[in-house]
């Protein structure tokens, strides 16, 4: 009976941490670390360590959603996604707010660590560094759980901050670490990665849409409504591409860092789905196959920056 309860309670864990949305915090560190590697500038410890960190803010953010959605009423009983551990009473308010503080207590420290194995004595790129980590797990807690106002995830902002640290700041970020330098011409990959992984988000919203808007969680497709959410979503893939093009032909990148753009017939397949479906469950594949496209993007062009 015991080992029953200590499954279940696992698997109320796991639930909430969503790790498949894991892949998705690992695509701007792999693209980062691809640059880096690019330059000759690859460093283990430094890629080990930030990819704890990304996936520890990426949990913390998740357990967020989870209560946060949970105690603004913005999940209820006819939500289309997921099922969440703490509506459907498989783990308590207070254990979740238990469980956000021990995963941002965990992210802090894998922070630091990465800081002073990139930096050393540096402390002016320490301090700096720190002040962006900061930001990043404010942003993952009040994403969903306002602090003295809404939320701004209920404020149709979630699309910017994904855009802001799935993108720009990750893979620069990632790349700085590793180089502690800047490239204006890194900033093409880097916004196609901000601008995939809100097309993820999009997916999500456009799928609970009618949910979101009766709850009160006002996302950007709530604002925009389904059609334009849909506009939407295909002009943030045609931009991704488009820059994808411009970085490959600018740098120019060895032509096995081209096979990134296998992903465009999975993406556009997906987007085809999202804009004549409302089936929940489908887009719910849909949501999971843009990810992996992001992901497999991330891998194919860091392999081509890399390795040849």
């Amino acid at each position: 009976m015991a080992h029953s309860t200590q499954r279940s309670r696992f698997h109320a864990w796991l639930l909430a941490a969503r790790p498949r949305t894991l892949p998705l915090a690992c695509a701007s560190i792999l693209l980062g670390s691809g640059l880096a590697a690019h330059l000759g500038s690859f460093h283990a410890g430094v890629f080990l360590l930030t990819l704890l960190t990304a996936i520890s803010l990426q949990i913390l953010s998740n357990l967020a959603n989870d209560y946060g959605d949970a105690v603004s009423g913005a999940d209820d009983h006819a939500r289309i996604g997921p099922v969440r551990a703490v509506s459907s009473g498989l783990l308590s308010p207070q254990a979740m707010r238990r469980g956000m503080i021990v995963t941002a207590i965990v992210a802090a420290l894998s922070g630091l660590s990465l800081l002073v194995t990139a930096f050393g004595n540096q402390w002016g790129h320490v301090v700096a560094f720190i002040l962006l980590g900061a930001a990043a797990l404010l942003a993952a807690v009040t994403y969903t759980v306002g602090l003295g106002g809404t939320p701004y995830g209920y404020r149709g902002l979630g699309d910017i901050s994904v855009f802001l640290f799935f993108g720009l700041l990750g893979v620069l970020g990632t790349y700085y670490l590793h180089t502690q330098q800047l490239s204006v011409l890194a900033l093409l990959p880097a916004a196609t990665c901000g601008l995939l992984s809100a097309a993820v988000l999009n997916v999500n919203n456009v799928r609970d849409i009618e949910s979101d808007a009766r709850n009160g969680k006002i996302t950007l497709a709530v604002k925009l409504g389904r059609t334009n959410a849909i506009n939407y979503h295909w002009a943030l893939l045609g931009a991704a591409l488009l820059l994808t093009v411009v970085y490959l032909v600018a740098l120019p990148v060895p032509l096995a860092g081209w096979s990134c753009l296998v992903v465009a017939k999975p993406l556009t397949d997906a987007a085809r789905t999202l804009s004549h479906s409302r089936d929940g469950e489908l887009l719910t594949g849909m949501l999971k196959k843009t990810a992996l496209s992001t992901l497999i993007y991330s891998v194919l062009l860091s392999i081509g920056l890399a390795f040849f």
